[in-house]
């Protein structure tokens, strides 16, 4: 019989929030990474799953997601995130979200690493939004709308200024001392002017860009579809939804990251979906697809385009493993014996 001292030994590479500051990550390192596991996807060198969720009964407003797949070439990582989404932690000083990824070797089934993956979570979902802008928004876009201020709200703005210098960038979210201290450290960070409105219409209309990332208990239909213009970019992906169900008649190319990631019970455009007004055959094409040249994104200045990613597990294990990586080369992370 084979017992574990007749084996070799199997390791974890466990990485901390704090391990992870210390990688000094740039906006370049992130987007890079990203956008490779998109163009991988696109080319079918990977597998993922539907995300799943677990709800579990405990009196709060909270709820976990699932994320599970799989990156060949070089990465070569199957990976699983759980992240926490519980709308009320701010309330302790919290974040939002906490997560946790794992990544395991394909080839065996071994585990290989444990990453704290809240400031992953932030940071890919970012990428994601600026990387949609870059293939499918204006050319020169001049005014970003954005609301929330949030968990991965911070990474969107600050990768949308990386990729565009708009004239104005517009935020807003429900409660004032939210969006006035998300303002200050845009500011601070980002050394420019951002402008805090008092209303999603004065954020949002007439915008060349728009996102929505608020924080919903329920959905609620606040962003109006007349507020958008033609030639613009919607880039709507909070939980619950804020849309109306006209969105998408007004649009002529809908994308999302992953047509799988349609189905379940929360999503912008989930009334959409179930309701047939958005079906595979009328989604233009997944971001992965457009990255990797086998579709067409933006094609002419008067397109009106839709964007609605709902996070992939494969831009989490792309990060981590880009993270993991630097974190050996300098020697950060802990090492545990797993078998």
């Amino acid at each position: 019989m084979t017992t574990p001292a007749d084996t070799p030994p199997v390791y974890i590479d466990y990485l901390n929030r704090f391990d992870i500051e210390k990688l000094g990550f740039t906006d370049d390192d992130v987007l890079r990474a990203v956008e490779d596991a998109l163009r991988m996807q696109g080319l079918g060198e990977t597998e993922i799953e539907p995300r799943t969720h677990i709800r579990p009964r405990a009196g709060v407003e909270g709820h976990f997601n699932v994320l599970r797949g799989w990156i060949g070439g070089e990465i070569d990582s199957a990976g699983t995130k759980v992240v926490g989404d519980f709308v009320d932690n701010y309330r302790d000083g919290r974040p939002s979200e906490y997560g946790l990824l794992t990544l395991f070797d394909p080839r065996m089934g071994a585990p290989k690493a444990l990453i704290d993956a809240t400031g992953i979570t932030e940071m890919r979902t970012g990428a994601m939004t600026a990387l949609g802008a870059k293939y499918l928004g204006p050319e020169k876009p001049k005014v970003l709308g954005h609301i929330g201020a949030r968990g991965t709200a911070y990474w969107n703005v600050r990768l949308l200024c990386h990729f565009f210098d708009f004239e104005e960038v517009r935020i807003h979210s429900r409660r004032p001392e939210s969006r006035e201290s998300f303002a200050e450290t845009l500011r601070r960070d980002l050394g420019r002017e951002i402008i805090v409105t008092e209303d999603w219409q004065s954020c949002l209309e007439g915008a060349d860009i728009m996102v929505e990332a608020s924080r919903l208990t329920e959905p609620t239909p606040l962003f109006k579809t007349n507020w958008i213009k033609p030639g613009s970019l919607v880039v709507p992906y909070g939980t619950m939804s804020t849309v109306e169900l006209n969105l998408t008649d007004i649009m002529d190319k809908v994308v999302m990251d992953d047509w799988g990631q349609a189905h379940g019970v929360f999503g912008a455009l989930r009334d959409h979906v179930d309701q047939g007004k958005l079906t595979a055959e009328t989604l233009h094409a997944e971001l992965g697809q457009i990255v990797a040249g086998v579709k067409p994104g933006r094609e002419s200045a008067d397109e009106t385009i839709l964007f609605w990613h709902r996070g992939l597990s494969l831009s989490d294990i792309a990060l981590g493993h880009a993270m993991l990586t630097r974190a050996k080369e300098r020697g950060l992370g802990q090492r545990l014996r797993f078998y």
